[in-house]
């Protein structure tokens, strides 16, 4: 399911085997919420070099649901995508809902944003919903701790998620089980890997304690949950700096929401695997441009005129084809079709930064790699 091809200090250069494909590491995942990547087709999410990416369980489950999704053939079919999908559980939207959803030992209680019904969201019902959506890495549910938290908030929250991923493990086996018993399940239909979720707030011995739990249950690989929620950037870190040496060698580590090109970076030279974050599409959808210069506004007023690819050194289809003037008009019109060119130039740039560290790892060159680009963007001007 996971293994790795080579390494680079800490840094992991792997491949993970899903039903749908095998997705060479590190990697990062687009958010593609409700079924759709916003403003781009699958094809185009496939030529900017996607490998696999995300989809919501909390989202999907109230529109259209989980059932009516598996009626038309899982998620891949519904958003005709067949390359690998990750699922969130659901927990980090049910922390954003604030006071307006109720926790218990059962699960998590509240009014749907949709049409204000009441939704009962537990442990099992978030791994049902993932089963019928039918995609390649399920994760579990868990509480996504405040920040800031007391250290007993933090320790109750993560002990409350490391009850969910039993009982999120258990449910998962039952349905491999019964579908082991269904000689005429293709295998694109049995239920995915099963990934648990770290918490612990910013306390690195509750951190290890929920890795000891984790490991207890056991799962098809690990990610870490409850960063990039307010916490300073150096905290961030350090959580990652002291937990990631202890996570498993053998099993895929996925960073969860996390982030700029900076982040991604040092992510790897720590040792993660994955990756997910709606920075480059949201940022384009709002004229913001990542580019080996800097980050580019399109929005600014010199670019009116400017007959220049949004980034020289890139070959994206964007840049290939048309000029910042071009983006910009579009933009300022409020035409669909700058949000599209945007972000599939802005999905470039994190692909290929991604398969610049692959490369650099397996050949031994990712201090080298690292060094120059921090060099690049601390030169770079901060808009241009």
């Amino acid at each position: 399911m996971f293994e790795t091809l080579a390494s680079d200090g800490t840094a992991r250069r792997g491949r993970l085997t899903t039903r749908h494909g095998t997705v060479e590491t590190p990697v990062f995942m687009p958010v593609g919420t409700y079924g759709t990547v916003k403003g781009v087709t699958p094809a185009q999410i496939s030529d900017v070099g996607t490998q696999i990416l995300l989809g919501n369980t909390f989202h999907l489950m109230l529109r259209p649901g989980g059932e009516q999704i598996a009626a038309l053939g899982g998620l891949h079919d519904f958003m005709q995508w067949q390359g690998p999908i990750l699922t969130d559980s659901g927990g980090f939207q049910v922390w954003s809902l604030g006071e307006l959803r109720k926790i218990s030992e059962d699960g998590v209680v509240f009014r749907s944003p949709v049409n204000g019904d009441r939704i009962d969201l537990t442990p099992e019902r978030s791994i049902e919903v993932q089963h019928n959506l039918n995609t390649d890495v399920i994760m579990s549910f868990d509480e996504c701790t405040n920040y800031p938290a007391t250290e007993r908030e933090a320790e109750v929250s993560m002990q409350l998620s490391m009850r969910w991923a039993q009982r999120c493990k258990d449910r998962h086996t039952l349905a491999k089980d019964m579908a082991e018993t269904a000689d005429t399940l293709p295998a694109d239909k049995r239920p995915g890997l099963l990934f648990g979720i770290n918490q612990g707030g910013m306390h690195e011995h509750l951190r290890r304690e929920s890795l000891a739990a984790l490991e207890e249950i056991g799962f098809d690989g690990y990610a870490i949950g409850g960063l990039s929620v307010g916490e300073p950037k150096d905290e961030m870190l350090a959580v990652m700096t002291n937990l990631l040496p202890h996570m498993p060698d053998h099993k895929a580590r996925y960073l969860m929401g996390v982030g700029t090109p900076k982040d991604l970076v040092a992510g790897v030279a720590l040792g993660v695997d994955m990756f997910d974050c709606v920075m480059p599409t949201r940022n384009a959808r709002n004229g913001y441009l990542f580019t080996s210069l800097g980050t580019l506004k399109i929005r600014n007023a010199r670019h009116k005129i400017s007959a220049d690819p949004v980034d020289p050194s890139c070959g994206c289809y964007t840049c290939s084809n048309f000029s910042r003037a071009y983006l910009h008009h579009l933009d300022r019109c409020g035409e669909m079709l700058g949000a599209t060119l945007m972000t599939i130039h802005n999905l470039h740039y994190y692909h290929d930064l991604m398969a610049q560290l692959r490369s650099a790892i397996e050949t031994g060159t990712f201090r080298t790699l690292s060094k120059s680009l921090h060099d690049q963007w601390n030169t770079a001007n901060e808009l241009v």
